[in-house]
């Protein structure tokens, strides 16, 4: 374990995003990972790896846009999905967590995540050794709560378990939830638009976690099963009621719209026709601290 650093970490995923790591898609292309993605091979959907770093362009300058600095993983030509930079590491208010991606073409992410925290000089808070764990299956929901989903095919509990018993060595309550392997992560079900406010696709979640969000005090706004298969769900808060979702998200983007929020939406299709959409595409390294 490091020693823990006001500079970087997040304590919620809805404070002012400074700082967020990508990785640049140079070696992206579309492999049967999930449901979402066979799903996109079966129906004879072409890849086409200059569309898609036009549309990680337009990612990155809708950051800029919103004032957040990018940072950026060293691509691997080994590792294709190392683009969705969210699962090869956690942010969590006393620096990152190393994780252990569970298939192969994903499991080296760790060397590259490793090297740019000691070089940025970002302290590491753990690795994850207990199992497999990606980060899209971690969601702070507020200081001091936070959510894991375990699908057991990602993020296998045993693992999820040592990640949740770190935060709860800091004071935190974490929910563990299994969610069913064709959702591959719980950030494909639920996005943290802004303080107390997610999209939901509860259709999808367990009635018992549901019923755990309301009583914790977050509103919903639900997504259909249809959209989330879509990635229609998978937004990232920039804080100060702006959200980064996807232009095809169109059910969530006016939704947040209604709710006053101010959205950003970049084409993102070869991302999450590959299962992938905007909140998997980025793991924050520095937001606003919103705790007391």
């Amino acid at each position: 374990m490091s020693d823990p650093t006001p500079d970087w970490g997040v304590d919620s995923e809805h404070g002012r995003l400074h700082d967020v790591l990508l990785c640049p898609p140079d070696n992206f292309r579309w492999l049967p990972t999930s449901a979402i993605s066979l799903a996109t091979l079966e129906a004879g959907h072409t890849f086409d790896l200059g569309a898609a770093k036009a549309q990680h362009a337009e990612l990155v300058a809708a950051y800029e846009q919103a004032g957040v600095d990018c940072h950026y993983l060293e691509p691997d030509p080994a590792l294709p999905y190392q683009v969705f930079a969210r699962d090869s590491s956690v942010a969590t208010p006393n620096g990152a967590v190393v994780t252990q991606p569970s298939q192969p073409w994903r499991r080296g992410e760790y060397a590259p995540v490793i090297r740019f925290y000691e070089e940025a000089g970002i302290p590491i808070r753990g690795m994850i050794s207990a199992g497999t764990l990606e980060g899209g299956d971690v969601m702070i929901l507020e200081p001091g709560l936070a959510v894991i989903g375990a699908g057991e095919a990602r993020t296998q509990e045993k693992a999820a378990t040592q990640l949740a018993g770190w935060l709860a060595d800091d004071g935190w309550e974490v929910r563990i939830e299994p969610i069913a392997e064709r959702w591959v992560h719980i950030d494909v079900l639920l996005g943290l638009v802004a303080e107390r406010l997610v999209a939901a696709t509860v259709d999808a979640l367990s009635y018992g976690f549901v019923s755990w969000l309301r009583a914790k005090g977050f509103e919903l706004i639900e997504v259909s099963t249809d959209d989330a298969f879509t990635l229609g769900a998978n937004a990232i808060s920039l804080g100060d009621d702006r959200v980064l979702s996807a232009a095809a998200a169109t059910g969530l983007n006016e939704a947040l719209r209604a709710a006053g929020l101010e959205v950003l939406a970049p084409e993102l299709e070869m991302f999450t026709l590959g299962g992938g959409g905007a909140h998997c595409m980025g793991q924050a390294l520095r937001r606003e601290r919103v705790g007391v």
